[in-house]
């Protein structure tokens, strides 16, 4: 297990899918993320690369082949090396294989970087092509956060509150995790979402092109929470497993496929092309307190 640390925080890391495994907040002795319980979900942090979400038929093509892949690609199931490390931040980095290359057929190089600075924890992702084609990809976050987060309060005492008024529809996913063709109601001109279990029973609330671009954990019930900045991001996840004591804040940069979806990987909705040569970045930031 790899660790960095500072005055106030404490996050350990494990290099199977350079997955969070610990955000403490040492001042106030308190844990922010998911026990990782497998009788509901047995993740923490999951990492999304190189697609977000599922795969119609868990296939796609690209220049007339056909390649499998399962929900949220290999990343979270593969071991990073260390690239760099100091007491307060460290660099975890995947490259392409041989097995990589048969389900996705281009060289990369993917890293994510920890820092914390006094109360935050800063998450950047660095995709880089050295191949000599365009790389068409989807990367994304899945952190999971205890709900509630202190003792004597409920799940209903928690909420989402975003920085900016929303009228967002939720996306609903189908059966095998699509996106269907239109969205539900969700947030009519407002800046909050009450936490309620009975929101998951039917999947994740998918939203897309959002006018925030910062979502804060918090409750009346106690000063405990987080605020999630996620800007560049355009689509958020929201997520827990039924009945599960978490909820998930996850910045995409791509999304499942639609159930209208042609099966072409560079008509993929969200795809990200990246020239050869090219580096993308994109970093997302939680402040907890």
């Amino acid at each position: 297990m790899l660790q960095i640390s500072n005055d106030r925080l404490q996050v350990s890391i494990a290099t199977k899918g350079a997955e969070l495994q610990q955000v403490l907040r040492k001042d106030l002795q308190q844990e922010y993320l998911w026990r990782a319980d497998p009788q509901f979900w047995a993740k923490k942090s999951p990492v999304l690369f190189p697609i977000v979400g599922g795969l119609k038929d868990n296939h796609y093509t690209y220049q007339g082949q056909s390649y499998s892949l399962g929900r949220h690609g290999f990343a979270r199931d593969m071991d990073f090396s260390v690239a760099a490390q100091s007491a307060t931040s460290i660099t975890l980095e995947l490259r392409d294989t041989a097995d990589s290359r048969a389900r996705y057929p281009f060289a990369f190089s993917f890293s994510i970087t920890y820092t914390l600075v006094d109360t935050v924890l800063a998450v950047k992702y660095q995709v880089h092509n050295p191949g000599g084609e365009t790389m068409y990809f989807s990367v994304g976050g899945h952190p999971a956060f205890k709900v509630p987060l202190a003792e004597g309060t409920a799940y209903t005492d928690y909420r989402l509150e975003f920085n900016r008024v929303e009228n967002a529809g939720r996306w609903p996913l189908s059966a095998d995790g699509l996106i269907k063709e239109a969205p539900l109601p969700l947030l009519d001109h407002t800046k909050v979402l009450p936490l309620k279990k009975e929101l998951f029973l039917e999947d994740a609330l998918v939203l897309k092109h959002l006018e925030s671009d910062v979502v804060t954990l918090c409750s009346d019930a106690t000063p405990r929470g987080l605020r999630f900045h996620f800007g560049g991001f355009p689509y958020l996840g929201i997520w827990a497993a039924p009945n599960a004591d978490f909820v998930c804040i996850e910045p995409w940069c791509g999304i499942a496929d639609s159930v209208l979806a042609s099966g072409e990987l560079t008509e993929k909705e969200g795809i990200n092309a990246l020239e050869a040569g090219g580096t993308f970045e994109r970093q997302w930031e939680v402040g907890f307190f």
